[in-house]
């Protein structure tokens, strides 16, 4: 095993550069920094507009490195698919909407802490609440309601 040596960084899907913060870091230690860049960006491009966690991780010794993409927060997605830049400011204010089906691909994408689908969707759509963003065209608490009721099992599958 060689000289390894991680690095942190948080990028923006598609658009890592040779600047901060990874040029500063890579550069001294010899890698070609714009071949890591290319390969970030080409791993990140799907993620393109959002904020992302990424890990370098270099072998000093034979300058080898591999590339691990996190995913962005659940807040992030919700935002890009609600075509908004936050979310409300009040209670009383709707940010944006998205639909089941948009909740559904958030949930199929992202690793949260819920088992089952129905689990993930909900974790989503708590979130929604705290945002401000209506789900379905009415508030984020009714439809979480309406999910724990059943309503969108025959959508959601399980």
């Amino acid at each position: 095993m060689g000289n390894k040596l991680t690095i942190d960084a948080l990028i923006e899907g598609g658009r890592a550069t040779a600047g901060p913060p990874l040029g500063p870091v890579l550069g001294p230690l010899g890698m070609d920094v714009s071949k890591i860049i290319a390969k970030i960006n080409e791993k990140t491009k799907a993620f393109e507009g959002l904020k992302l966690p990424i890990k370098v991780i270099v072998d000093k010794d034979n300058k080898e490195f591999e590339i691990e993409v996190g995913t962005p927060p659940v807040s992030a997605l919700i935002k890009k698919e609600a075509g908004i830049e936050k979310g409300a400011k009040d209670k009383t204010a709707s940010a944006g909407n998205i639909t089941l089906e948009q909740a559904l691909k958030i949930a199929g994408g992202k690793e949260t802490l819920g088992r089952t689908m129905k689990e993930r969707v909900k974790e989503i759509i708590g979130t929604c609440v705290s945002m401000g963003i209506t789900v379905e065209g009415k508030s984020a608490k009714d439809a979480l309601k309406d999910l724990n009721e059943g309503k969108y099992d025959s959508k959601i599958g399980s």
